[in-house]
């Protein structure tokens, strides 16, 4: 984004300085040539845009925030869906065989993202991956302010930038569209910068204008933040990491500016425990943990065998197969979206939800509040409008096994003690 509007800055430049002749070109023309005084006008307004006039006489910059981040125009907006469009197919999540926990915990999370997350745990080549990547299909469309990077929803303020909220509080109206949830991949290599967001140098040479450059925080804003590998991730990301998932904001302080951004979203994190553990403070944010094995069955190995080796010869063949199976799942989802609020929980159930967490000596409450949505997502995807105690024995042990170990030597819980726990309350 940076570069592309930088260019045109550049091309601006060079036809400034060729138009004035060699005599009169000094190192002062130059400068107010590109950074008009503060009686000129400013030129494009940059949404977000942080900016920086040079007056003549005066050796330092002085800095008028006016908002956080540069605006995404309608062509950068038409780039980004070409640049999709073209990206590598990807598998068709109905094609997934078997591994259905892991597939209920991630379409529970797409029914109802405050249910926090999923952590998917397993040996390798398990196609956890491969069943994150498959979900984007699948995703719904939300309403967002055009040309916000941060994905602004328009109804509720606590998703919102201070920018747009501060445009709506004086009556502009905004321009709003719908697009689909985005999926942003953490690679383990990002730095803090690439992560938070940070300030834009190209920009602020080439324009005068200090510029926020959003990070994949800001990206990730109502969306999907996957982080493959997560308990090989450096603990400088992981600490950025609590402390978005804990706030819903990311704040960056660069440069003697702070710039708060919102950075709520579902995180979704797989690994290899033989690869080592996750720290508590992280494991305890990701509100399922899903446990994928290897496939013992010789049929249902060659049937994926199979399946893969169709994807690979012809993706768009295989992907037009699956096409009704993933639009009746997508349909799905849509109902199960549009009922949750409308799923009721009896109380007695709740009372037994908590006296399962309390006698498992569950630190804090996010397992009774993870449990109790997790089951209310379910009753909706099943197209229920009443949580029965079946819909919390298959969500409950999801939801706590991760939460029982005390002691960060300790494994995982397969989840029998919650189920067993479970049925002594339950019965």
């Amino acid at each position: 984004m940076a570069s592309l509007l930088g260019t045109s800055s550049s091309a601006a430049a060079a036809a400034i300085l060729a138009s004035t002749p060699l005599s009169s070109r000094s190192s002062k023309s130059a400068v107010f040539s590109l950074f008009p005084s503060s009686g000129q006008s400013q030129g494009r307004k940059f949404y977000g845009g942080i900016r920086v006039p040079v007056k003549k006489g005066r050796s330092q910059f002085h800095v008028a925030i006016s908002n956080v981040a540069t605006e995404i125009s309608p062509a950068q907006e038409q780039g980004q869906k070409l640049a999709e469009e073209s990206q590598r197919p990807v598998y068709p999540f109905a094609a997934i065989v078997g591994q259905d926990e892991m597939k209920l915990c991630l379409l529970l999370n797409v029914i109802d993202p405050k249910i926090g997350g999923v952590m998917i745990m397993g040996d390798r080549g398990t196609g956890k991956s491969t069943t994150v990547r498959s979900l984007v299909d699948l995703l719904p469309e939300i309403k967002v302010i055009s040309g916000d990077p941060f994905n602004s929803d328009p109804d509720d303020q606590e998703v919102m930038s201070a920018e747009v909220r501060d445009k709506l509080r004086s009556g502009e109206k905004l321009p709003i569209s719908r697009t689909k949830i985005n999926m942003v991949d953490l690679p383990l290599g990002a730095t803090e910068d690439r992560v938070c967001g940070t300030i834009d140098i190209e920009k602020a040479l080439t324009e005068g204008v200090k510029a926020f450059e959003p990070g994949l925080l800001a990206k990730a804003n109502r969306g999907i933040l996957y982080v493959d590998e997560v308990n090989l991730l450096d603990d400088h990301l992981v600490d950025v990491l609590l402390d978005s998932a804990a706030s819903g904001w990311n704040t960056v302080e660069r440069e003697g500016i702070s710039i708060s951004h919102p950075a709520r979203f579902i995180l979704i994190g797989s690994g290899n425990p033989e690869e080592g553990e996750l720290r508590p403070q992280l494991l305890d944010r990701f509100g399922m943990h899903a446990q994928v094995g290897t496939v013992r069955d010789a049929e249902l190995r060659v049937k994926i065998v199979e399946e893969r080796a169709r994807f690979d010869k012809n993706p768009k063949e295989f992907r037009e197969s699956y096409k009704a199976e993933q639009e009746k799942l997508q349909n799905q989802i849509d109902s199960a979206r549009n009922a949750l609020s409308a799923v009721t929980i009896d109380h007695d159930l709740r009372v037994k939800i908590s006296k399962v967490c309390a006698e498992l000596n569950v630190d804090g409450l996010r397992g009774d509040i993870v449990t109790n949505r997790a089951a209310r997502a379910l009753a909706a995807l099943k197209g229920r409008d009443k949580v029965t105690p079946e819909d919390i024995a298959t969500v409950i042990p999801n939801c706590l096994r991760h939460r029982l170990r005390k002691d960060p030597l300790e494994s995982i819980d397969s989840g029998v003690l919650v189920v067993e726990k479970f049925y002594e309350v339950f019965a």
